[in-house]
């Protein structure tokens, strides 16, 4: 079985975000960036599905600048066996990731595409939808367990009144959530491997897709400060604090 698995980078995830002093976006000058959180628990699982003997091929896929390389080397060095990078220096939009991937999953032909929930970034939690509606292939979201039985995978997922066990048809996607499991940390020996194993640089053009955006960001803010808190002494302080700042009456 051959698995691909898309990842992206993104703002280190122990770095505070910072707004341009225009608001145009975020400022990314000297800022560490890193795979994304959900997709490094997607290269994790990739992994441990060919460590159990079930997946014979890893295949990472990075859409972003060149400096996804570096993304994509500590996807190879974690465990995965080649990568492609498709190149835009401009910001890609869900849909345009979802088409592109589609035009990879058909050259590479695999079983199963694992990739992370959503993006630490922008949060828009879509790509995986669109690319199993573009595919018409069987979807399992937010997994925090992933058995693949012969033909078909079950997928235990995070669902608002608990956990919820679905068996989906082979080929299928699976995007994983942060139970999934623990990533591990690339030796230095699977460092210098990595750099060694094949990176294949691909456009957007490649595959007939426009990455032309849809949506415009008009103003990026940062959130408002949280007011400070007031200590009281008893209930019916409480009960005062509240009157005086009309919450109840």
């Amino acid at each position: 079985m051959k698995l691909l698995v898309p990842v992206k980078r993104v703002i280190d995830y122990n770095v505070k975000p910072r707004v341009k002093a225009d608001g145009t976006g975020v400022d990314l000058a000297n800022v560490k960036m890193s795979m994304n959180p959900f997709d490094e628990i997607a290269v994790e699982e990739a992994i441990r599905l060919k460590e159990k003997g079930v997946a014979t091929e890893i295949v990472a896929v990075s859409i972003g600048p060149a400096k996804a390389q570096e993304t994509l080397r500590t996807a190879l060095a974690m465990g995965a066996d080649r990568a492609i990078l498709v190149t835009s220096d401009q910001e890609v939009e869900p849909l345009a990731v979802a088409k592109i991937l589609a035009g990879i999953v058909a050259e590479e032909a695999p079983q199963m595409v694992i990739l992370g929930k959503q993006a630490i970034d922008d949060d828009s939690n879509q790509t995986g939808q669109m690319l199993a509606a573009l595919l018409g292939w069987a979807q399992g979201t937010f997994a925090s367990k992933v058995e693949v039985d012969g033909s078909a995978v079950n997928v235990t997922r995070e669902v608002d009144g608990g956990l919820e066990t679905v068996r989906l048809n082979l080929p299928a996607i699976v995007t994983t959530d942060l139970r999934l499991n623990e990533p591990r940390y690339a030796s230095l020996p699977n460092i210098m491997k990595a750099k060694s194993k094949p990176l294949a640089q691909k456009t957007p053009s490649d595959y007939g897709v426009d990455t032309a955006p849809r949506l415009t960001t008009l103003r990026v803010t940062e959130p408002s400060k949280r007011q400070a808190g007031v200590k009281v002494g008893s209930v019916d302080e409480l009960i005062d604090k509240l009157r005086e700042t009309g919450v109840v009456g």
